[in-house]
């Protein structure tokens, strides 16, 4: 069966998006930023406006870690760091080789700003977003985007966001996007590029953050899902913590009913473990065959003799 596209509609002044394929997901648009402080009336709204939703997802948001609906029930890992201010978190939260790191940044040249979001800064961002098809063992999201894209995507909510750029003279060679989430500010963007790793730009543009925080009295910072693997111990070393968020699943229809008593939420956690992780190795190891090929790609595009012009 093909899929439907994902609609959005408006309940209650909440922006409630709807996706999926066999069962269609309501969840709240901007979850990340915003609380739901009753469900069971969204539950009736939804039910009354006649959309093609199956299932309500909807979680706590930090700090509020405790249960309190009585729902099916799963938790969502986040990765957020506590912050009491700048020097605890240096001395406190953070080991002698991530302090370093930041050390290593500055004596390499790495200097982190503030930035705008002009049109240089925008190039800055397409040059950082083409230089690999392949990031942290998947296909980049980004990657390939031409600079009106970019400016298009990266300008909707920079409303909530403050920018910050790490240089190397004058060059852009990361970035990181803090967004105000109200109890909370997120990375809802944070890259540097490859080529300049040795230098730790993203160590140093993490630092900026947890002090722009401290700063203005914002108690989380948070950086997206807990994993594990190089990105968790990359969140780890930096001072990030694992909080379990109640997430649950209301269902509103028999398709969403028997998605929830078959316990599909899970994912792909339903798999043995042997097997998830089998998965994942081969996916790394087939992006990282497309990087290498698309790299020499470029290079035997470069290294091609130009037409001239008359």
């Amino acid at each position: 069966m093909p899929s439907k596209k994902s609609q959005c509609i408006q309940i209650h002044s909440k922006k409630i998006s709807i996706g999926g394929k066999l069962v269609r997901i309501a969840r709240l648009e901007e979850e990340w930023y915003e609380d739901l402080d009753s469900p069971e009336a969204l539950v009736e709204a939804i039910r009354e406006s006649g959309c093609n939703a199956d299932l309500l997802s909807f979680w706590q948001r930090l700090p509020d870690v405790e249960i309190k609906h009585n729902y099916c029930v799963e938790h969502d890992s986040i990765a957020a760091i506590p912050i009491k201010n700048y020097v605890f978190w240096w001395e406190n939260q953070i080991d002698a080789k991530t302090r370093n790191m930041v050390r290593r940044a500055e004596k390499k040249g790495i200097v982190v700003r503030r930035s705008e979001f002009d049109d240089k800064f925008v190039r800055g961002m397409v040059s950082i977003f083409n230089e690999t098809p392949v990031r942290q063992g998947k296909p980049f999201w980004h990657y390939g985007k031409d600079f009106e894209t970019i400016k298009r995507e990266f300008s909707r909510f920079l409303f909530r966001e403050e920018i910050f750029g790490a240089y190397l003279g004058d060059e852009l060679v990361g970035f990181i996007f803090i967004a105000c989430a109200g109890k909370f500010a997120t990375l809802s963007q944070i890259i540097s590029k490859i080529a300049h790793r040795d230098k730790a730009p993203n160590n140093a543009l993490i630092a900026k953050a947890v002090e722009r925080c401290a700063e203005k009295g914002i108690p989380y910072l948070t950086y997206a899902n807990w994993v594990e693997g190089s990105l968790g111990q990359f969140k780890r070393s930096n001072g990030f913590e694992r909080f379990d968020l109640p997430r649950y699943f209301v269902p509103l229809t028999w398709k969403g009913r028997i998605y929830i008593s078959l316990k599909l939420y899970r994912g792909a956690n339903l798999l043995p473990k042997g097997v998830l992780r089998f998965l994942k190795d081969s996916r790394k190891r087939f992006n990282e065959l497309r990087s290498a090929q698309a790299r020499r790609s470029r290079i035997v595009e470069g290294s091609s003799p130009t037409r001239s012009h008359d």
